[in-house]
């Protein structure tokens, strides 16, 4: 009987230590938000871009989740061979509410031009996002840095 409930100690003790260790850190699922975000962008998929996007968005420049929808669904009507490019991704978690950093190039063809529309060879355009965590899943609800800045 003894030697049954050390077993089962051990197995609960186990799978918690395997479900710590396997389980994604929220910076982590933040890094693969952007990298499916980053190919969705590529692909055009408007509606895997905005499961990256809370229905709650809102930014200082009158965005919100529909009209970003919509201005994202002409981009991509207007634009081809969308290539983005992003690093220096810095990520900051505090409880339910994450800040994520980085620089981000998007290149891209409009009828017989190709060229930048987000930053340039020389410098990219610094953004700033602000994640929620809703129902156990990351999602952008505002993003920053876009001021000064005009889609060629």
């Amino acid at each position: 009987m003894k030697k049954k409930k050390m077993v089962a100690l051990f197995s609960i003790l186990l799978v918690v230590l395997a479900a710590y260790l396997l389980w994604p850190s929220d910076e982590s699922r933040i890094r693969k938000l952007f990298k499916e975000g980053a190919t969705a962008v590529e692909s055009g998929e408007i509606d895997r871009v905005m499961a990256k996007v809370s229905f709650t968005y809102r930014d200082d420049y009158g965005m919100t989740y529909l009209s970003l929808k919509e201005t994202l669904k002409r981009e991509f009507q207007r634009l081809s061979d969308i290539g983005v490019e992003y690093g220096d991704l810095k990520i900051r978690v505090s409880e339910n509410t994450a800040l994520a950093e980085l620089d981000i190039r998007v290149v891209a063809t409009s009828g017989n031009e190709t060229g930048y529309i987000i930053g340039d060879i020389r410098a990219p355009l610094s953004l700033r996002f602000t994640l929620d965590k809703e129902r156990a899943k990351w999602l952008i609800v505002r993003a920053e840095g876009f001021q000064g800045h005009r889609t060629r």
